[in-house]
């Protein structure tokens, strides 16, 4: 049998369900994000309202109560035991050239608000166009490169607060 997942229901009840348990549950459709669960008996309308990946919580209407569940399967079980972190949650304040390259062109400003995902500049290398993008939002607090300089791998381009 393989590993269970770790349920959590509004940080208050806990219960264990194997893959095997969760494939065997009986769901049918039932409009956008919404399902009917039939389990031990027992039918359920159920409704995802919101999903947060990276926490791996969903927020849930179950018969029209709200909960908050958290999955957490072994090797997320694993991770936090030695003290790691699956994702980045720091916020990143710096933006560094990945390789070498010619900048190209300069698409933020300082004092510029920017979105996640956002394009900060043109980086040229090996003949190809390379966007560097915002990992993350926020202001940029300053801009260390202009069109046309070259810059090694690790410069500092931008930099965000």
């Amino acid at each position: 049998m393989k590993d269970p997942f770790k349920i959590s229901v509004n940080d208050r009840h806990q219960f264990d369900i194997t893959p095997e348990q969760a494939q065997s549950l009986d769901m049918v459709p039932n409009g956008d994000q919404s399902w009917h669960i039939l389990r031990n008996g027992q039918a359920s309308q159920v409704q995802l309202v919101e999903t947060d990946y990276a926490a791996r919580t969903f927020t849930l209407l179950v018969n029209g109560r709200r909960l908050t569940v958290t999955i957490s399967d072994y090797y997320e079980r694993l991770v936090q035991q030695l003290g790691l972190t699956t994702g980045s949650t720091h916020k990143q304040n710096t933006v560094k050239a990945p390789m070498p390259g010619l900048v190209v062109e300069v698409l933020v400003v300082p004092g510029q608000t920017i979105q996640k995902g956002e394009n900060l500049l043109i980086l040229e290398a090996m003949k190809m166009e390379n966007i560097i993008k915002a990992v993350g939002e926020g202001v940029v607090l300053a801009v260390h490169v202009v069109s046309g300089v070259t810059v090694e791998k690790g410069h500092l381009l931008v930099e965000m607060e």
